[in-house]
């Protein structure tokens, strides 16, 4: 990072804070006397909470808060910074509300609110800002603002800090990480009938043909047709899933005119390929992704149509799909709850899913959770749904998080997973796209979101929402562009899978054993003795417990 940059650290005191907005609010510094109430946070570095914090009072507006100027010369552009603290609520009306940290920057005579966090807030305990920002100029002037909750509710500050993030050396923390959740101990026996070191003269060449953690792409009917797009897809990917075209909306436009065409067709194109498949989705919980003639249905004609849904999607592809997403973004959207009045509607779903077909893992999907920007969408209201579901006797076997992630902290999104890995559920990240305009820039946003997802062992796969120019939701993600080029996204991407292979040779010791440390795989290995006689022999490298695998060459 530049030298010049430094942390901005509030630490309870006032140097620097002023309030704002109608000109009723105060600001004054207090110690927090309950203790057990502070957070224990991995996110800012293992820094321990001070217990000072400053009160925000007296607010007459929603948009009355804190102020903290932020001296211009410690913001560089193109970095990465975090906002970093917590927030508790003084008496409220209400468990929680939502407040918001935004940095305000001026140029040209004129401040631009730049949001890099918000948070669910609550009286009684302490929420962690899990915020981030990235400037492409630098500004003439800059504050952090905390507003955002109702007026007259209290707003309690503990120790605000903005610090540029260190990405290479979190990357350096992962490393032993990753070694720990996806490599194994192996030892190859060679047998060696003649004596102690009949083996040692016997060469092998060890070479990881496979990784066994997926990677997949959404793809559609008009993609699939493109060659370049095709190369990438066959050569790099594992896993697909469809756009749109397996949602209620695409294959019954209107009611009573199912048309799977395009869903066949799809599947059809992976089986010929060899390519995995989730089906994605079977409902969407969002007001505005539901189509106009279901909404105009009556309850009973609701309850009916949901009815013919799931028994004509899941029926006609029982066994196809690996993965399903049942009801796609439950925390951000309520229509069939609202509609039938009917709360335990989603857990319904989910077990007639599990009844009409039982082989695929039904999964929870939504946006937002690994961000820490969305108070709707945090990583304990995901984990709170989870287990509601199951207590609904609902079977969850996967959490899927979108990941359509801008500015990236590992610290952030590791804090996630590790609440979400709690409930014992295994993760996806199921639509992953890094949205930002320089590539060079947007190859190191995608490298903190790869690492950070393999280096956890809760993750089991991740699923890009696209990946080429012109044909991806997101018009400023892609890895390879329009003409086939890889660009420096892409290739980054490809350096990891690269790194994340093992490839490993030398000699048998003296008692005709190899020994060597892999990535979790299919393998060949070949070896050759003294003679010259060629053994060739396959083996998977899976996860186990801590003892080594023995792959016996004997009877290779």
């Amino acid at each position: 990072m530049a030298s010049t940059t430094q942390d901005v650290n509030m630490d309870g005191n006032l140097a620097g804070c002023v309030p704002f907005g109608t000109g009723t609010t105060t600001l004054s510094v207090h110690i927090e006397e309950e203790m057990a109430m502070l957070p224990v946070t991995v996110a800012v570095g293992g820094n321990k909470p001070s217990g000072r914090y400053v009160l925000v009072a007296g607010r007459a507006d929603e948009e009355d808060g804190l102020r903290l100027p932020i001296p211009v010369d410690t913001l560089k552009p193109r970095l990465t910074y975090r906002v970093a603290g917590w927030i508790s609520l003084g008496a409220a009306r209400g468990t929680s509300h939502p407040v918001r940290i935004d940095l305000g920057v001026e140029d040209n005579g004129n401040e631009t609110l730049v949001e890099c966090g918000a948070v669910c807030a609550k009286e009684g305990g302490w929420s962690e800002i899990m915020g981030a920002f990235r400037l492409r100029t630098e500004p003439r002037s800059a504050a952090v603002y905390v507003h955002g909750a109702p007026a007259g509710v209290d707003v309690k500050v503990m120790d605000l800090r903005v610090y540029p993030v260190d990405h290479k050396a979190r990357f350096r923390q992962l490393k032993d990480k990753t070694d720990k959740a996806r490599k194994r101990d192996v030892i190859l026996k060679l047998g060696t009938p003649a004596g102690a070191g009949a083996g040692a003269a016997a060469s092998v060449r060890v070479v990881q043909l496979d990784n066994a953690f997926p990677f997949g792409t959404c793809i559609n009917t008009s993609v699939i047709q493109k060659p370049a797009f095709l190369d990438f897809f066959t050569n790099h990917l594992d896993w697909a899933v469809f756009e749109n075209e397996l949602k209620w909306y695409h294959t019954e436009v209107q009611q009573g005119q199912l048309n799977y065409a395009d869903a066949d067709a799809l599947l059809a194109f992976c089986d010929r390929l060899g390519k995995t498949v989730r089906g994605h989705c079977v409902f969407w919980s969002v007001d505005g992704d539901v189509q106009q003639w279901v909404k105009n249905l009556n309850k009973d004609q609701l309850r009916s149509a949901m009815q013919s849904r799931l028994e004509g999607l899941v029926s006609r592809y029982a066994g196809r799909f690996k993965h399903y997403d049942v009801n796609n973004e439950m925390l951000h959207g309520r229509f069939f709850r609202d509609r039938l009045g009917d709360e335990d509607v989603p857990a319904y779903m989910f077990k007639e899913v599990a009844r009409l077909d039982p082989e695929p893992a039904l999964f929870v999907n939504d946006y937002n959770v690994e961000c820490g920007n969305d108070p709707n969408a945090t990583p304990e209201k995901y984990a709170e749904q989870v287990a509601w579901l199951q207590s609904c006797g609902a079977v969850v076997r996967g959490i899927g998080l979108q990941g359509h992630v801008q500015n990236p902290v590992g610290e952030v999104i590791c804090a996630a997973l590790d609440r979400l890995a709690k409930t014992g559920v295994p993760i996806w990240f199921t639509e992953l796209d890094v949205p930002e305009y320089d590539v060079g820039l947007r190859a190191k946003d995608l490298e903190v979101v790869l690492r950070e997802a393999y280096a956890h062992p809760a993750v089991e796969g991740i699923v890009f929402w696209g990946f080429m120019q012109g044909t991806m939701w997101r018009q400023n993600a892609w890895l390879v562009d329009a003409d086939g080029t890889v660009n420096e996204a892409g290739q980054m991407f490809l350096n990891l899978q690269k790194e994340w292979k093992t490839d490993a040779r030398g000699n048998f010791d003296g008692d005709g054993n190899f020994k060597f440390r892999g990535f979790y795989g299919r393998y060949v290995v070949e070896v050759t003795t003294a003679k010259g006689k060629q053994i060739l022999k396959t083996f998977r490298v899976e996860k186990g417990d801590s003892t080594p695998l023995v792959v016996d060459l004997a009877d290779a």
